[in-house]
């Protein structure tokens, strides 16, 4: 799936997404008081964290949030259930990325880097479960690449990226309704 970030009329981040199906959308941003776009730290935190269900892997699944539209490309006839199936599905990991895009953002926007894998583990345990599944090295990976990405940002308001498709979100079975003949008695 391809990503490209612009800077909007009104100074906010617009991404559009290039999906595999052949749907585009975009997704608007509201972060015109940052120097860092916000969807570009979802992008860099669930990327170095290797976060398939996140916005972009939720994305790149089939998955469309309220605020997005499509702007090329024809949806799936059940294009809205399969949405809602897979962002139901994975609820619990699209906070996690929220809060933890939130924290490499804060540590890119403020110059505090050095304490974000303790502020990233800090913020994991606010939600998560069991041990904290990544490595300093990790956290500072996706604060490397969001660093790199705010460069290239305010260099040139634009950001092209490719999320990568071991990354895409599972749809879950669905637990519809089953039709045709039944066997009978």
């Amino acid at each position: 799936m391809h990503v490209v970030f612009v800077r909007g009329a009104t100074g906010s981040t617009v991404a559009t997404v290039h999906r595999a199906d052949g749907v585009s959308l975009q997704l608007p941003g509201y972060d015109r008081k940052h120097k860092v776009p916000h969807d570009l730290a979802h992008y860099a935190t669930e990327r170095a964290l290797e976060m398939s269900g996140g916005v972009f892997g939720a994305i790149a699944g089939g998955g469309v949030f309220s605020n997005m539209r499509v702007v090329g490309g024809k949806p799936r006839h059940d294009a809205a259930a399969r949405s809602k199936r897979l962002l139901d599905a994975h609820r619990d990991t699209l906070t996690m990325a929220e809060l933890l895009a939130g924290v490499v953002h804060r540590a890119v926007e403020d110059g505090s880097a050095d304490k974000t894998p303790a502020m990233v583990r800090d913020a994991w345990r606010s939600l998560g479960t069991g041990p904290f599944p990544w490595t300093d090295d990790h956290v500072e990976d996706a604060v490397r690449l969001l660093t790199e990405l705010t460069v290239e940002w305010q260099a040139r308001g634009t950001v092209r990226v490719t999320w990568p498709e071991h990354l895409t979100a599972p749809l879950p079975a669905s637990g519809g309704i089953r039709r045709g003949r039944r066997g009978r008695t």
